[in-house]
């Protein structure tokens, strides 16, 4: 019974080390789930330790295994989405844009899963009551709403990440991205691609390259 409740102490001991380390690893200062992705990776992690902490059939060395094969799959996934535009939409999803030029789109909110008492709610949480004092409304991919009012100067978006232009971003802002290459230019900034956030304040770009 003695070994039992060690080798379980061990277990533990192993998990919580693991979790430490791939949080450190990954950047996370926390385990709130903020896409998908971290979703599955929490109930992944239960399972892992609830379904071999306590089996006396998985050994300590076993449980190791387990773990750094969880470990280098998380990894693995993390650099995919970071790297691949693609792989990160289709993971992750991407944000979508429910109010766009004070016109709300019904379509988007069902495709999100809203209801208009849903929307008026999650409005209402940031002091707005009526629809024509939004310029902008965007669902994140954790289901949070991001509001751009009316006469707003700058946008609350990057114009670009991850070397890809926010064309959406630059429409909300009157630009195009004729008139973002032609900035860029100027700055000594010839390919976007090599930017990895760009933002825009009150008519000027921030750049900040890889």
């Amino acid at each position: 019974m003695t070994s039992f409740y060690l080798t379980v102490a061990i277990k533990l001991a192993l998990g919580l080390i693991s979790l430490v380390f791939v949080i450190n690893l990954t950047g996370k200062g926390n385990l709130a789930p903020s896409s998908a992705t971290d979703q599955v990776q929490n109930f992944v992690l239960g399972a892992i330790l609830g379904g071999t902490i306590y089996s006396s059939t998985v050994s300590i060395l076993q449980y190791i295994v387990i773990l750094i094969i969880w470990t280098i799959l998380i990894l693995l996934l993390k650099w995919l989405i970071t790297n691949i535009l693609f792989i990160k939409h289709l993971i992750d999803g991407k944000p979508t844009v429910i109010i766009k030029h004070g016109q709300l789109d019904p379509e988007a909110c069902r495709s999100k899963g809203l209801s208009a008492s849903d929307v008026a709610l999650k409005l209402r949480s940031q002091g707005i009551f009526q629809l024509k004092e939004v310029k902008r409304a965007v669902i994140e991919q954790n289901g949070q709403l991001i509001v751009v009012r009316v006469g707003d100067e700058n946008p609350k978006y990057p114009i670009v990440t991850d070397g890809v232009v926010q064309l959406e971003i630059l429409d909300s802002i009157g630009k195009s991205e004729a008139w973002l290459n032609d900035e860029l230019t100027k700055m000594g900034y010839d390919n976007i691609s090599d930017i990895f956030i760009a933002e825009y304040d009150k008519g000027n770009i921030n750049v900040v390259t890889y």
